[in-house]
């Protein structure tokens, strides 16, 4: 009775076995794998302006004051134009010594003559015809560093959603440009990957850098335009007309 039921056991293990291989020598699906890039242009509606003081003194406690007492006055400058407190912050303080230039052949270590301190603050401005009031009262109070402007949006989500459709567009596009002429069906997307969403000014803010005492001419600011950057792959399966 145990004899008789082997070749039956036997036969049980070798079908599921069979099965199996015949499902991994089965082709995988013909596809085709397309880019799919789109750019949308966004109008910035904030912004980012650094200003600093660099002060240099004999000492690193006076050059640290010099600075500590301008950039108060940077703040106390900025404050009058109605920037909220929370809005502005310290972005870097900086205290370096300065040494004399060494010769090629000079054996004597290096000696410190001086110390340089440098304190900067970032403003954030929600209202972009600030940007060029808010420039011009950093530097008469006293800044003489001008890091830049950076402008972006509040809110880019919806922009960023607008770039992701028009990338899938453009990338079926392709696919059932490529599938007509090869003669083949476009059929269903087997998987698809974003590869990032960027959002990126179009040009630099234009600014004046520098400014004599008492100049009060407003500095013009250009915003310009940001540009949201995104790309897709997609796989879409090919079949026969």
């Amino acid at each position: 009775m145990k004899t008789a039921c082997l070749p039956f056991l036997l036969c049980l293990a070798i079908i599921p076995t069979a099965a199996f291989a015949q499902r991994n020598d089965a082709q995988p699906p013909p596809v085709i794998v397309v880019n799919g890039n789109a750019e949308v242009e966004a109008v910035p509606d904030e912004a980012t302006v650094r200003l600093g003081i660099v002060r240099q003194s004999p000492t690193a406690q006076s050059a640290q004051e010099q600075a500590s007492s301008v950039a108060q006055e940077i703040l106390n400058a900025i404050g009058k134009l109605g920037i909220a407190p929370q809005r502005i912050r310290t972005s870097r303080l900086t205290l370096s010594p300065v040494y004399t230039p060494q010769r090629g052949d000079s054996r004597e270590p290096p000696r410190i003559v001086a110390y340089t301190a440098s304190n900067f603050v970032s403003i954030d401005i929600d209202k972009l015809a600030q940007v060029g009031s808010v420039i011009d009262a950093g530097l008469n109070a006293g800044a003489n560093q001008l890091e830049g402007v950076q402008f972006r949006l509040k809110n880019d989500l919806p922009a960023r959603q607008q770039a992701l459709k028009q990338a899938v567009t453009e990338a079926r596009q392709k696919a059932e440009t490529i599938a007509e002429a090869l003669s083949l069906r476009l059929g269903a997307v087997v998987d698809v990957s974003e590869n990032g969403v960027s959002v990126v000014p179009l040009a630099e803010a234009s600014f004046v850098e520098a400014r004599t005492a008492g100049f009060s001419a407003l500095t013009p600011v250009s915003p310009g335009q940001l540009q949201v950057h995104a790309n897709v792959v997609v796989r879409f399966r090919i079949e026969p007309k």
